[in-house]
């Protein structure tokens, strides 16, 4: 964070300087990668504290809301990016070419290294993910704004600038879609990516004396960590303490479902949560 910060510090003031919207598109951005690392680390510090009579499940699904609040705050923050640059491509400016160049080579530089911190664990948290995506998207970015600032040097084109700007928005919008997406989904409970709810039900059914499976409900408590429901229909009785230890350890281990909760019924047709759809 204190790295990007200065480095947002230096590429606007050089933005406004040089005149080029490419470089304060880019440093509109990277001030968003700050702020959303800074929720990232603020959900994380919450996440492990511990339950509460008020918070039973602790403040695990902060993670969840900084993923939204992260994704809100990098479209808005392109908004006000496409605003200007609309603004910029009828009026061109004289553009510092050199200074353009020199400033994004060294956002290549920054934004990599930031984005390699964060490579190990981009596979397992959304939050951990959308730091790496964007910091390698910002990379590239500064890459194209080192082109756009070569053919500018040569060819005095004003108007690249702009479109320069216009083609970072479109592809950071692009790019941030899917991470839009997956945090409105767990913002609203739903399967995690990754998991199948088809084939949890499946298994779960497939247990010995099982014969229903119902109110299966799987939702995540937070970016990282899965919780499930179920009711199961075992006509012959309950089968022991062992049966339910054994299978939040299979649970954990086939489907990365770590927080499991299994109520076992002997007949379906009494229990008022039955058939599915009824919640």
């Amino acid at each position: 964070m204190g790295l990007n910060t200065v480095f947002v510090v230096v590429e606007g003031i050089a933005g406004f300087i040089g005149h080029s919207v490419a470089l304060l598109a880019d440093a509109g951005h990277n001030l968003s990668d700050v702020l959303s690392l800074l929720l990232a680390w603020g959900a994380s510090h919450l996440s492990q504290k511990p339950p509460s009579a008020r918070f039973t499940y602790g403040l695990k699904s902060s993670s969840i809301l900084a993923a939204l609040a992260n994704a809100a705050l990098l479209w808005v923050a392109l908004g006000a990016i496409l605003i200007e640059t609309i603004r910029a491509l009828f009026t061109p400016e004289a553009v510092e070419a050199p200074l353009m160049i020199g400033v994004a080579a060294a956002g290549i530089a920054v934004n990599g290294l930031s984005a390699v911190l964060f490579a190990r664990g981009s596979k397992e948290d959304i939050n951990l993910r959308a730091a790496f995506q964007h910091l390698m998207a910002d990379a590239l970015v500064s890459a194209g704004v080192v082109v756009a600032g070569v053919v500018v040097a040569y060819t005095g084109w004003r108007w690249l600038d702009p479109v320069t700007s216009l083609v970072i928005t479109a592809m950071i919008g692009l790019g941030s879609w899917s991470l839009l997406r997956e945090s409105v989904h767990m913002g609203l409970l739903a399967v995690p990516e990754g998991i199948n709810e088809e084939k949890v039900r499946a298994y779960l059914a497939s247990q010995s004396g099982v014969s229903a499976v119902h109110d299966l409900h799987i939702w995540p408590m937070s970016t990282t960590e899965t919780a499930l429901t179920a009711h199961l229909v075992i006509p012959a009785g309950h089968p022991g303490d062992a049966f339910l230890h054994g299978l939040a350890e299979a649970l954990e281990k086939k489907f990365r479902i770590g927080h499991s909760t299994i109520q076992v019924e002997c007949n379906a047709e009494v229990c008022s949560l039955h058939p599915d759809g009824v919640v």
